[in-house]
């Protein structure tokens, strides 16, 4: 059963990061040619984001109720739609339809996010850290896939400029929805013991135990959206390099952010997810030093490297001391919180990455990315030592 599940969910998690990039490396380029002024160029990814951040909660809410297959396939049902969405935005020159098709994707992306929590709960707890290292591996082909669907797809529909990279997106979900319906539970969908009640929401959220995984995660991905969303568009638009240039470095990238999964839960088990977090906001720190020394493709491909890692260190460690900050009976609740919290977050870098790289250019994405890197950072060093009992 524990094999069955973690396959499953390692295609799933490559099916989801496919559409992800395919609409990374895209949608500021497709959206500066549709869109009506180029400061909503990133809009459509923008508005995935903000898809992903609002249906957090309904997701977690949906798979408390009717379990994770049913609620996984359902998510794999909204990625479909919002893939034909897309490929009607292609074919009518739609940014309006193209905008939708991005909140769409988003949508299902809330439900893939939990992808890990679902993994974590397969496992023994002690072996939580590595089974999200393994889903987060499906990524890789995903990471392979995504560009490729992005380059060739531009092509592959007369007249349509780019349907037929979602019509490949289309297809993937329609697998992976038929997949997740035979995903097994491993544990219980009800509340509690009754022994161990559920406490009031501001008394979980409100501890540190709580904070720090939950910040760490939300500040690394939140840098990373907002320095992944303007990276291809001051590559391509601003500074003239090649769309092949631009996939391949988003591709590195996203490389980058899973291939360290083969061993980040391994060091996790032996430094501790706090110093694997802590390591992360250092090399973020070299993401923007490199960033800084220059504008050509190298440059953007050693730093966008460099961004990967740092969110691996930061999302894994997060997730991995996030399992032991609530009680069991609270996983869905403690879980919604957490990714309402990552994806808000991604939402306003995301946003704003267009307006910040429209106006004031690729300095300033990397000057507004340091402070709350150095928040994080500080956080981790000064936190207060957990209690035995979350």
């Amino acid at each position: 059963m524990l094999r069955r599940n973690i396959a499953i969910l390692l295609v799933a998690q490559m099916v989801a990061i496919t559409a992800t990039i395919s609409l990374v490396t895209l949608g500021g380029i497709v959206g500066r040619d549709l869109a009506p002024t180029p400061a909503l160029s990133t809009l459509p990814l923008s508005l995935f984001v903000v898809g992903t951040a609002v249906a957090t909660v309904p997701a977690s809410w949906l798979m408390s109720r009717v379990g994770r297959a049913r609620g996984f396939a359902s998510g794999a049902a909204l990625g479909l739609i919002g893939a034909v969405v897309s490929i009607a935005a292609m074919t009518m020159a739609s940014f309006v339809l193209f905008c939708l098709g991005g909140v769409l994707v988003g949508f299902a992306a809330a439900f893939s996010q939990q992808y890990r929590f679902a993994a974590a709960e397969s496992v023994p707890d002690a072996h939580a850290a590595q089974a999200v290292s393994v889903i987060l591996l499906g990524s890789i082909a995903g990471a392979m896939l995504g560009p490729e669907f992005a380059v060739r797809g531009q092509s592959w529909v007369e007249g349509a400029p780019f349907a037929g990279t979602f019509m490949g997106v289309g297809a993937c979900y329609l697998i992976a929805g038929a997949l997740l319906l035979m995903l097994r539970d491993q544990r219980e969908q009800t509340s509690a013991p009754a022994t161990r009640e559920v406490r009031p929401l501001r008394h979980m959220v409100g501890r540190w135990v709580f904070v720090v995984p939950v910040l760490g995660a939300a500040v690394g991905q939140g840098v990373m959206v907002f320095v992944m969303t303007a990276a291809p568009l001051s590559m391509h638009v601003g500074d003239g390099h090649p769309l092949g240039s631009a996939a391949a470095v988003v591709q590195a990238h996203v490389l980058a952010m899973y291939i360290p999964s083969l061993f980040t839960g391994a060091l996790i088990g032996r430094f501790g997810a706090v110093r694997v977090m802590l390591a992360g906001t250092a090399i973020f720190c070299v993401m923007v030093v490199v960033g800084f020394l220059g504008r050509e493709v190298l440059h953007y491909g050693v730093s966008m490297v460099a961004l990967g890692v740092g969110w691996n260190f930061l999302f894994i460690g997060g997730t991995a001391l996030l399992a032991d900050a609530h009680r069991p009976s609270e996983r869905f609740r403690a879980q919604a919180v957490n990714d309402f919290s990552v994806f808000g977050l991604s939402a306003i870098g995301s946003l704003s990455a267009g307006v910040v790289i429209h106006l004031f250019g690729w300095h300033a994405v990397l000057w507004a990315s340091i402070p709350p890197v150095l928040v994080t950072m500080v956080v981790l060093v000064y936190r207060p030592e957990p209690t035995v009992d979350p």
